[in-house]
């Protein structure tokens, strides 16, 4: 009987060689089988993220225009003019300052929101809905509404502290009120990160604390701010690819204009008057692809601080 069990679980080599083709077969199968029901997804990502992509390659290295006549080939001056182009880097500025405004205002406000929401005993429902609600709001909506507020004859804001600050017409403020608008909006989905990190921090961490004389100060910056690293990170990221890619709060408050003396042009702005107010295709191509390598290197750089922070606390 022992002999037998031990045959049993220590299968010989031959034995274990010829198992294993039926696994792999088994795998396969399985593989193919599994294929059908993700085939819809990858059919619609080639047809709308690839192809797109591949496309828009292509006509960086053209002259084609809206018009529709057949593109001629221009090698990299596309890349050349972009480089050289002063719009073009004015434009890019104004998307940088824009998210060197927002990232560290909207990170720090989500959090105390979230904290406020999360403390609260009565009526915590409403305050989360409150905090919330703005961000399920359509862009052109958000945008409207705060054209309104900052309108310097007839907006509520001016009238309600007493001032005559030109929001909308001088650009000292233009990007101010784009930096506004835009954290009133968006500022419910960071909040809501934050509010679902909060609720999975063990409780028994914070009694732990109490019982050691910790106070509220000392359990934030001992046990919640650390728990809340990763929470921090991800919102970091996701705002810093948001922000740089700002454009309907800012064309919807300033009507579809670059602001007072092109202050709120951002570079998805200027990339579309390229393409469909200059006609340019094959220009605004060519930038379009320049800001997706800024962009990719910026994921690939959070990627990599990540890991590296990770390697190190090991």
């Amino acid at each position: 009987m022992t002999t037998t069990s031990a045959e049993t679980v220590i299968a010989p080599p031959r034995a274990r060689s010829a198992a294993a083709p039926g696994a792999a077969a088994r795998r396969k199968e399985g593989f193919q089988h599994g294929g059908w029901f993700v085939a819809p997804f990858l059919l619609l990502f080639a047809l709308f993220v690839i192809w797109p992509l591949l496309r828009g390659v292509y006509l960086s290295f053209t002259d084609a225009n809206i018009s529709g006549d057949s593109p001629g080939f221009v090698g990299l001056d596309n890349y050349r003019e972009a480089l050289q182009d002063p719009l073009m880097w004015d434009a890019l500025g104004h998307s940088a300052y824009f998210t060197l405004l927002v990232v560290p205002c909207i990170t720090v406000l989500a959090f105390l929101l979230a904290m406020l929401a999360h403390h609260i005993e009565r009526g915590k429902w409403l305050w989360r809905l409150c905090f919330f609600m703005p961000f399920l709001l359509p862009s052109t909506v958000a945008g409207n509404l705060w054209q309104w507020l900052f309108n310097p004859g007839t907006g509520m804001i001016n009238h309600v502290f007493g001032i005559e600050t030109p929001w909308l017409t001088d650009k000292s403020y233009a990007m101010l009120a784009v930096v506004i608008t835009t954290l009133w909006w968006t500022v419910g989905f960071s909040f809501l990160l934050y509010l679902a990190a909060l609720q999975g921090i063990p409780a028994h961490l914070y009694e732990a604390a109490k019982l050691d004389g910790a106070n509220a100060w000392h359990r934030m910056v001992h046990i919640t701010l650390p728990m809340l690293r990763n929470i921090t990170g991800l919102v970091i990221a996701l705002q810093i690819l948001a922000s740089l890619q700002v454009f309907d709060q800012a064309v919807t408050i300033m009507d579809f204009t670059p602001g007072p003396e092109e202050s709120t042009r951002t570079f998805v702005q200027y990339t579309l008057e390229e393409g469909f107010t200059s006609y340019r295709v094959g220009y605004a191509s060519a930038i379009s692809i320049i800001f997706f390598v800024i962009i990719a290197a910026v994921a690939l750089g959070r990627m990599w601080l990540l890991r590296n922070r990770e390697e190190g606390a090991r």
